[in-house]
């Protein structure tokens, strides 16, 4: 990776450094008082109603970055994995009055053997049929969640009893974003360090060729269940956080058109990358917030739209995005990132 002038990495660790120089550790710490001191404090309930859902939706996705990205296995079935921690969350709550917090352990095993349950067969096949393994196992997983009678809810879903820290209720949107972002925050440090860990490089490997992988003596049926297992329990954590945040489940949340919107995320971001990841989420939930509120504006002067062709043209939309990136910037935002950056290191040479 290229450095500022004058920066040179002497070992394996600075070269594997999350923040390498004093100008990234600054902004990184301006950064973090931005998001956890000024945001929340600045901006309207509606603005960090938006960055709620986005922060729910990165720690999802972040974990499919992981399978696909990284690893190179298709799923598109993601959002099984959100649900069923969701759900599990949700049921505990509901039926036992269980506390959030300890559902979340509950939740991230529970789905991370759901995983492992639906990540044994696809191991043993590659490509376009590990994608049809994981649109089975969202079709069978939500199934079971919409013919659960009184354990699930049915269509009509579950009921969560609000979170509590202690005798302080979480209620307001302020209180909600301080909790999705310190696990936004700590998942993503976590995955960044698998990523760029001996997982990470194996993943990499795997993807790249899984059968030269194996020759190097890589165990592709360990690497590849641990990444289903990474996925699904990062989709958990989403999931129950899904669950605080909403307070009432029902199975029209986690629909097929969410799991194609995972996949888009990280076309969209980039493929293999954590910063990608962000990139990807913001970029087409804010596309999808601007063209919500255009279309609710175009409702209301004409009346003759209705809000369903509204909402329709929305996920269209949002798949001619999808579609014009992977035609021409099929590396993502984050590659044209750092290009930017690199014009701007190398400027005016870069001419």
């Amino acid at each position: 990776m290229k450095q500022p002038s004058g920066v040179f990495n002497t070992d394996y660790g600075q070269d594997m450094a999350i923040l390498r120089t004093k100008f990234q550790w600054v902004m990184s710490i301006i950064g973090l008082t931005l998001l956890m001191v000024v945001i929340p404090f600045t901006l309207g309930d509606d603005w960090l109603s938006k960055m709620n859902i986005i922060g729910i939706i990165i720690i999802a996705t972040l974990g499919i970055n992981i399978l696909t990205g990284y690893c190179g296995q298709i799923n598109f079935g993601h959002a099984v994995f959100v649900a069923s921690g969701a759900y599990i969350s949700a049921i505990l709550i509901h039926h036992t009055g269980m506390s959030w917090w300890l559902t979340v352990p509950i939740s991230i095993v529970g789905t991370a053997l759901i995983g492992l349950i639906f990540g044994l067969p696809a191991l043993r096949i590659k490509g376009f049929y590990i994608a049809v393994t994981t649109l089975a196992a969202f079709v069978i997983v939500m199934y079971a969640i919409l013919h659960g009678g009184d354990i699930t809810g049915g269509p009509s879903g579950l009921d969560i009893a609000q979170v509590k820290m202690g005798n302080l209720a979480i209620e307001s949107e302020r209180d909600y974003y301080y909790l999705i972002m310190a696990f936004l925050i700590v998942c993503t440090f976590f995955a960044k360090n698998i990523v760029r860990g001996r997982i990470g490089r194996a993943l990499i490997a795997i993807r790249d060729n899984d059968l030269a992988a194996e020759l190097m003596g890589i165990n592709i049926f360990k690497y590849k269940l641990i990444a289903f297992i990474l996925c699904a329990s990062f989709g958990a954590v989403s999931g129950t956080l899904y669950a605080a945040y909403y307070g009432h489940l029902y199975p029209d949340l986690f629909s097929f058109n969410e799991c194609v919107m995972y996949i888009g995320y990280i076309i969209v971001g980039g493929l293999g990358s954590i910063t990608g990841t962000f990139f990807g989420v913001i970029f087409l939930k804010m596309l999808q917030f601007f063209v919500s509120s255009f279309g609710s504006m175009l409702s209301s002067l004409f009346p003759i739209i209705s809000t369903n062709i509204v909402s329709n043209s929305m996920s269209v939309f949002a798949g001619l995005v999808i579609i014009v990136f992977i035609l021409f910037e099929p590396r993502g935002l984050y590659h044209r990132w750092e290009l930017i950056k690199t014009w701007i290191r190398m400027w005016p040479l870069s001419k």
